[in-house]
């Protein structure tokens, strides 16, 4: 979410005095990370720009601070994620396939949360408990309509998503139970919630 200038200083560090504003030194977080593993999400929207200087601390194990004549050995594994396709960025020229061919010595797919829809129910019972607990509601019954309607949903958001309709309904919910407002549709057979606060 960070613009390039600021993401290559965020991420490879520099010294004081390498730009305008820059009063101290600070070490970026590939040098914070050393010896350790370093989490960059949504690796996807990095520049190109940037691409190439990442690409190159990958093969090389050394990175060089914004301003410094000297290199700086790293020694840290990468966990990258993004939930874009980065086969079809690459045909777009929008990364680099060198970069992902070096990215993905190991990759997990996770599915969306439409392919595991087993989950849902789960996850509805999960945030139903916490929603209620951050909400001071007393909830003690889904009724299976609501699941229904959530399951029923493309939950592109995946699991945000889905959060973000249960936070909605449990602030909305009246008398115990958990049912779609806007749905309005009820059931003799409830779900219950145990351990509800």
């Amino acid at each position: 979410s960070l613009p390039a200038e600021l993401l290559e200083s965020e991420l490879f560090g520099y010294v004081k005095g390498a730009f305008t504003g820059a009063y101290t030194s600070k070490r970026g977080l590939i040098e914070e990370a050393n010896k350790g593993i370093l989490f960059l999400d949504e690796i996807g929207e990095m520049p190109l720009s940037l691409q190439a200087k990442f690409l190159r601390f990958l093969e090389e194990h050394k990175i060089r601070p914004i301003g410094s004549a000297k290199e700086i050995e790293i020694d840290i594994r990468i966990i990258a994620a993004t939930n874009k396709d980065l086969n079809s960025l690459c045909e777009k020229g929008a990364f680099r396939r060198d970069l992902y061919y070096r990215l993905v010595a190991f990759e997990i797919k996770l599915p969306t949360l439409k392919e595991r829809s087993e989950d849902i129910p789960l996850l509805i019972e999960h945030f139903t408990k916490f929603f209620s607990k951050k909400f001071q509601k007393n909830i003690s019954k889904i009724e299976p309509s609501f699941i229904d309607y959530v399951m029923s949903l493309d939950l592109k958001g995946n699991v945000r998503e889905l959060k973000n309709i249960v936070e909605r309904e449990v602030i909305l919910s009246e008398n115990g139970e958990l049912k779609y407002t806007s749905y309005g549709a009820s059931s003799s057979h409830d779900l219950i919630v145990k351990d509800v606060p």
